[in-house]
């Protein structure tokens, strides 16, 4: 799950992450009176969007009173923001997060992460941090380090602070950034994230260090042991089909494509995708049928496939086994379809447990499909029907 801005920072602010005084609007009107909350003499008004980029697309402004505050916030809640992570219609900005300005004398940055290869916490940081980061990185990857922290939480400052001179901060400081470093990395153990980013961290003109920005991403798979964040689901920057794929044991994540995807596993359904691409179509969607997922959840996925206009075709790609067969997944479609005006052409790859009763099922209930033996030769069909419009 991906926090916001403000619920990053007020999570990390938990564990003695130092953060600027802010607060969360949702009208012009709410910016300027929360603004008057806060002590400063310039303030900062941030639109919340699950994207990044939004500081090089206008979604970050300053202002010096609180009317230029509403004034800022009235340009941006209800208007699209479009920026370089953004489809070309952008994302609605729904809530800004204003706050009081700092004053940067220099910006770094650092980020917790999970190596992929040891499955340990990771710290990287560079001085190269604040709004073209990712660019800058992206160019030479040289200009982030990193540091391995098997023990998480428990890896001592002494060791951060070390890293951290080496990788350029500043030496007379650089016990304060080290500490602000160990209290994120606390808060990452904790709370089960992949992901806790700081960009900037600043080292402001009186010596003291402060998280600008903050971005932290949540395990879903350890969602059972964090019952405290269920309520932020409701908050997140979800699409209202990815909310609903969600409630009915479905991950789904809307993609700009025409072929409509429907498997079961998040590395099958990443494969798919990937051969898909490579084969020169464009899935709509990433989906990974939960093993939970009744057929009744499986039809409202479908559902929301059948419904986006952008689709011309579905790609059935499932392989049945542990507690998912294939049957309930082409239950589940012919469900969808008993309830949609729309009968998308299909072509599905069935294989493993209950493959063929699937396949007679599909062929009972009269849907539009065509069965291929390989996956190979599914995408290949897929795309070539994509092309033609569905025909």
């Amino acid at each position: 799950m991906i926090l916001s801005e403000h619920q990053s920072k007020e999570l990390l602010a938990q564990y003695g992450v130092r953060i600027p005084d802010g607060r969360l609007a949702r009208t012009a009107e709410e910016a300027e009176q929360r603004c008057r909350e806060i002590r400063a003499e310039k303030y900062v008004v941030k639109a919340q969007i699950g994207a990044g980029g939004r500081g090089l697309a206008g979604g970050v402004r300053f202002a010096a009173t609180p009317t230029s505050v509403r004034d800022e916030a009235e340009r941006m809640i209800g208007k699209p923001l479009v920026t370089e992570q953004t489809s070309s219609a952008g994302e609605t900005v729904a809530s800004v997060y204003v706050e009081a300005a700092v004053d940067i004398a220099e910006d770094y940055y650092v980020a917790l992460v999970i190596d992929p290869s040891s499955g340990q916490p990771t710290l990287l940081a560079s001085t190269t941090g604040g709004v073209d980061f990712e660019k800058t990185a992206r160019r030479d990857p040289g200009v982030v380090d990193s540091l391995s922290m098997p023990k998480g939480a428990k890896t001592p400052a002494e060791t951060i602070a070390a890293f951290l001179a080496d990788t350029g901060f500043p030496s007379k400081s650089v016990e304060g950034a080290a500490e602000m470093v160990q209290n994120a990395a606390r808060a990452f153990v904790d709370n089960d994230m992949t992901l806790a980013e700081i960009n900037p961290l600043a080292l402001t003109a009186q010596g003291d260090w402060i998280a600008v920005d903050a971005k932290v991403i949540l395990d879903d798979n350890a969602s059972f042991r964090h019952p405290e964040f269920e309520a932020l689901r409701g908050r997140n920057d979800w699409s209202a089909d990815e909310r609903v794929a969600h409630q009915n044991e479905i991950n789904l994540v809307k993609l700009d494509g025409n072929i409509g995807v429907v498997v079961n596993g998040a590395g099958l359904g990443l494969a798919t995708n990937d051969m898909l691409i490579d084969a020169g179509g464009a899935p709509a969607n990433f989906m990974d049928i939960r093993t939970t997922a009744t057929s009744f959840q499986i039809a409202r996925g479908v559902e929301l496939l059948l419904a986006d206009p952008k689709v011309r075709i579905i790609l059935l790609n499932v392989h049945g086994g542990g507690m998912t067969a294939c049957d309930t997944v082409a239950e589940g479609v012919a469900f969808a379809y008993s309830r949609s005006e729309r009968k998308l052409p299909i072509v599905a790859r069935l294989a493993g447990q209950s493959a063929d009763w699937a396949t007679r099922l599909l062929k009972d209930r009269r849907l539009p499909f065509e069965s291929r033996d390989t996956l190979g030769e599914a995408v290949r069909r897929a795309v070539e029907l994509a092309q033609k419009g569905g025909k």
